[in-house]
């Protein structure tokens, strides 16, 4: 399979009509139709579902949505490799990919990013943000170099650098609620309580044990991955979220944030892939964020 007809494929599959495709791609219809029948054919598979004579429209099989991801991946790869390969040997140039979960502690790579830039502008950042689960197979796939993670690492596949700084659990609450005229939250004030509550792995037992309650015995209405949502459903009263503090900017909203007692805090580390060849952009960050911790 060549990575010309994997662009072809992502045009189809952008403009969800092959004419359109064609001219986007400036080739004739039927060669852009040919190509992608010799695709279908070396796949054994349909990828593509034509259009009625009244419709031009074309749509994904199944099979054709798991190769548009997967086309997405390849080419983004090799975009990265041909210009690592392509910078020259007294050049430190290039980009450095992260990805994160919601945290203040994206901030200390802020800092080490804008301290980076004052010595080689032409490193550029990219930071992709989503829960644990989308950070380890982005790492894995190597589309990023570098995750942030809270919780314990499989020290077998990745290396890490534990973070000196610690968020702390709490609840987003309306300011007028009447648990915002408490200066710390305990576990029975939120018994009997709309509890809305992260669904990332590992967070349900953590929660758990500081709840001395479990999950399913509690009153939970709703689960998030990204705090702000859970912030949008805070503000229209459907319940409490239990996250992380400083996600939320509380001082010219509606909401309130109180900690957890006892104190619950959550442990982050900086992981990449064991036996990673880094770039010599990403080289620099890591040797700069050790330098930090």
């Amino acid at each position: 399979m060549e990575l010309r007809v994997l662009q072809y494929f992502l045009a189809v599959a952008r403009e969800q009509n092959i004419t359109a495709a064609a001219e986007s791609l400036h080739l004739s219809q039927p060669t852009l139709s040919t190509q992608l029948k010799a695709m279908e054919e070396e796949l054994g598979k349909q990828l593509l579902v034509r259009g009625t004579k009244g419709s031009r429209k074309v749509t994904l099989t199944e099979e054709g949505m798991i190769l548009r991801k997967r086309a997405e991946e390849i080419l983004s790869l090799v975009k990265r490799t041909e210009e690592e390969i392509s910078h020259s040997d007294d050049t430190i140039m290039g980009d450095v990919y992260i990805g994160a979960g919601e945290t203040d502690i994206v901030r200390f790579f802020a800092r080490a990013a804008k301290e980076i830039q004052k010595k080689y502008p032409d490193i550029h950042f990219h930071i992709s943000s989503g829960n644990a689960e989308y950070v380890l197979e982005y790492l894995d796939k190597g589309l990023i170099d570098f995750g942030l993670l809270f919780g314990r690492v499989d020290l077998q596949k990745y290396e890490s650098i534990p973070l000196p700084v610690k968020d702390v659990w709490g609840v987003l609450m309306p300011k007028d609620s009447p648990l915002a005229d408490k200066e710390f939250i305990c576990p029975e004030d939120l018994w009997d309580k709309p509890l809305i509550v992260s669904h990332q792995e590992g967070d349900d037992q953590y929660l758990a044990h500081w709840l001395q309650r479990e999950l399913s015995d509690l009153n939970v209405v709703a689960t998030y991955n990204l705090v702000f949502n859970a912030s949008l459903l805070v503000d229209e009263g459907l319940g409490y979220a239990l996250c992380l503090d400083k996600l939320i900017n509380t001082k010219e909203s509606s909401l309130c944030f109180r900690p957890f007692s006892p104190r619950l805090e959550a442990s982050a580390c900086i992981v990449w892939k064991k036996y990673q060849m880094f770039s010599k952009a990403a080289d620099v960050f890591l040797k700069k964020l050790q330098e930090l911790f």
